[in-house]
């Protein structure tokens, strides 16, 4: 992008500063601000109107009706309601009884993407279908779905969301020449960090707490070393960090002239001989002590898991390395697994261990709203796939798999999952979501026999706890690259979304105007409680009918039902998202609040929270910004690009780099090229090393075609913002 189109933007920017920043989404139980709609513009549509529904979340237990795995016999929820197999879920039984229309099951219980292709060749037989918002978008320009923007004046609701959210607006705009939008997107929460480091908080304050040395009775010997340091070694770094109190901000310094690098001493160390689990342990006490100045105290632990937690790449691997070496003081076992991804046989979330790497080695594109791009300081657009820093990040993971830090199942594609790894004390550490993650904290003993596990403590002292974004070297334009905390885990329109099939509602005006009726209610005030909590049976209320409410990031937010919460932990054990999708039909698209997350979440993942929040608030966490910013390496990429047909058909021509293809974020069978580089390392004709890597996707692939593409709609994206606002 040209820096005088950067600057016209700027000067757009400006003026909308007062509504850019406030792009979150917020519903609240405030009186209804839904505009007024004009009554000569009117969704007119026959009452029991059926529109088919190819439209759910990711299976069958989580669509719109209930399926014969969640419902059983019949299920009584808390609205006093029993449902069966087949029946719609509550929420939508709302929608039914508000739109006056009829809901038919056509959702085939399959992901975004895999659902789409089962009917992308007969959209004739459904009105309303799931896709990621490529395909969706990709669809519409080949004219087989409907354009929403050419009835925004039709649908109040919608139209003042986008108004007041003008950086969604790009992110979903399908076609520059027009404008148009061909599906309606979906936010779980938005503006906010979305995935974070998870540590198993007790285990690192029992290692590196206290006075005197470390002891143990028994421990292993750590394994020959691999990994070497990606920080300095020797020199000094300043850290910000947020002050112990969380009172505001101030500057550590990590001396490595005073203390080494911790991952050197230690590889130093295993060159000369063995290194035991407690000698390792008192090696990294040693050099917190030294580097830090004695900072941190005898609460060394606070370097990881403090508010004015420090850590970097390399101390974390030192302290993988004190974990997985002293299994018998940690949980009574011979074993523990360092980094886990919640289902380690499951594509979809093994991808979560090179999004890390990104965090961890400061490698922009591996957290992507779109494929693995992003943009770099030249207002231009990258692929992670075709940059060096990508596949020096990922040679790092793989030579932690090397020393065993990584958990063996990951590595061997092994059926496993958080809950065995929590539960029954395996695992260390992943990188995942809060909510569904800590909830561990509180389901461990209900759900397994106490006598199948060996406690640390008696008394439940184990703690399951988000903590801060590692500090990393990234280069966003600085000169010579910054020190800081960043995260591309950004909250922002999501990759799913659903469209209307132009096939499907043909020449029927009623299924048109019934569809998009849907699309803008979801968007109202009523529409987007209902979507995020479900019908107001699940709220608690006072006596004149109206919510109770609490403070939720300054707004006045529903109390979800005491039967509710009750039955939350019932049936799904305190996963919020899980009994939303299962049970009563919520946040399957469109705006979930994180609100009601909120109240669900377990109070130790409300603690690690809390400082996280308070970091990004105090700006010791940087983030992407949902603006285009003067600073190009900080705007979050659109989640969707808008290619011409011909582009896009170009582009689905380059297999190897589509979502079927080498580098696919879906669930199996499809595979990952990165998650096979951190197991095993380079292998094949073409993929051999790194520079045969960046040659084979750049030319063999397409990769260098395709980013040309891209770049072709990203700048015409730009050019139809500065119009739209002139």
């Amino acid at each position: 992008m040209k820096k005088s189109r950067i600057l016209a933007l700027l000067l757009v920017l400006c003026m909308l500063v007062s509504v850019i920043t406030a792009c979150k989404p917020k519903p609240t139980p405030d009186p209804d601000p839904t505009p007024t709609p004009n009554p000569e513009l009117k969704l007119e549509y026959a009452e029991g109107t059926v529109l088919r529904m190819a439209t759910g979340y990711n299976n069958k237990k989580t669509g719109l009706f209930f399926d014969a795995e969640v419902a059983g016999e019949g299920i009584k929820l808390a609205d006093g309601v029993t449902y069966h197999s087949g029946d719609l879920k509550p929420t939508w039984v709302e929608v039914q009884n508000q739109l006056k229309v009829a809901f038919e099951n056509k959702y085939q219980g399959k992901s975004a993407t895999e659902e789409y292709k089962f009917w992308q060749e007969k959209l004739n037989e459904v009105d309303m279908v799931s896709g990621t918002a490529s395909q969706l978008s990709e669809a519409g320009v080949a004219g087989k779905l409907i354009n929403i923007a050419e009835y925004l004046d039709y649908m109040p609701n919608f139209k003042a969301y986008l108004e007041a959210n003008p950086i969604v607006r790009l992110s979903i705009t399908g076609d520059t020449s027009n404008g148009a939008i061909y599906f309606s997107p979906y936010f779980d929460g938005v503006n906010d960090i979305e995935r974070m480091p998870l540590m198993r908080v007790d285990w690192v304050e029992k290692l590196l707490n206290g006075e005197g040395e470390f002891t143990a009775e028994a421990s292993k010997n750590l394994a020959a070393a691999s990994y070497t340091p990606y920080m300095p070694t020797t020199g000094t770094v300043e850290v910000d960090v947020v002050k112990a109190d969380g009172s505001g901000t101030e500057k550590v310094t990590k001396n490595y002239t005073a203390a080494g690098n911790i991952v050197k001493v230690m590889n130093d160390a295993l060159a000369a001989g063995t290194v035991t689990g407690v000698e390792a342990v008192n090696m990294l006490r040693d050099y917190i002590d030294d580097a830090y100045n004695g900072y941190y105290g005898t609460n060394r632990a606070d370097l990881f898991v403090g508010q004015n937690a420090a850590w970097d790449a390399d101390e974390l691997v030192a302290l993988l390395r004190c974990v997985v070496a002293n299994p018998q003081t940690l949980n009574g076992k011979d074993s523990i697994q360092g980094l886990f991804s919640r289902e380690d046989s499951n594509n979809q979330r093994r991808i979560d261990m090179f999004r890390f790497a990104g965090t961890l080695f400061g490698v922009r594109g591996l957290e992507s709203r779109q494929d693995y791009l992003y943009i770099g300081t030249d207002g231009n657009l990258h692929d992670a796939r075709q940059e060096a820093d990508t596949y020096v990040a990922l040679e790092r993971m793989n030579a932690m798999v090397k020393e065993g830090l990584i958990a063996q199942s990951f590595v061997e594609n092994e059926a496993n999952s958080t809950d065995k790894m929590l539960e029954l004390d395996l695992g260390f550490m992943h990188y995942d979501y809060n909510q569904t993650q800590t909830v561990y904290n509180e389901t461990k003993l209900n759900k397994i026999k106490l006598e199948d596990v060996t406690f640390v403590d008696s008394d439940l002292g184990e703690k399951y706890m988000e903590v801060m974004v590692p500090g990393a070297h990234w280069f966003d334009g600085t000169e010579g690259g910054v020190y800081m905390r960043f995260t591309e885990s950004w909250r922002s329109v999501k990759t799913d979304g659903w469209g209307i099939s132009k096939a499907g509602v043909g020449d029927d005006t009623n299924k048109l105007n019934a569809a998009l009726a849907l699309i803008d209610f979801a968007y109202s005030q009523k529409g987007q409680i209902l979507m995020s909590y479900g019908p107001d049976a699940f709220i608690k209320t006072k006596a004149d009918g109206s919510y109770v409410t609490f403070d939720f990031n300054g707004q006045q937010m529903p109390v979800i039902a005491d039967a509710t919460y009750e039955e939350l932990w019932t049936l799904a054990s305190g996963n919020y998202t899980n009994y939303a999708r299962m049970y009563l039909g919520s946040t399957l698209s469109f705006v979930k609040s994180q609100a009601f997350e909120y109240q669900c979440t377990h109070k130790v993942g409300k603690e690690g929270a809390a400082k996280i929040s308070r970091a990004i608030a105090l700006g010791t966490i940087k983030h992407p910004e949902l603006a285009i910013t003067e600073n190009p390496w900080y705007t979050s990429v659109p989640t969707v690009l808008p290619n011409t047909k011909a582009e896009n058909d170009t582009i689905g021509d380059f297999t190897e780099l589509t979502s079927s293809g080498k580098f696919s974020q879906s669930k199996p069978p499809a595979t990952n090229i990165f998650v096979d580089i951190i197991t095993d390392g380079y292998s094949g004709d073409g993929t051999a090393d790194r520079a045969s890597m960046l040659n084979t996707v750049k030319d063999t692939w397409g990769g260098s075609a395709y980013l040309a593409l891209k770049e072709r709609a990203w700048d015409r994206l730009v050019k139809y913002y500065e119009d739209l606002n002139k």
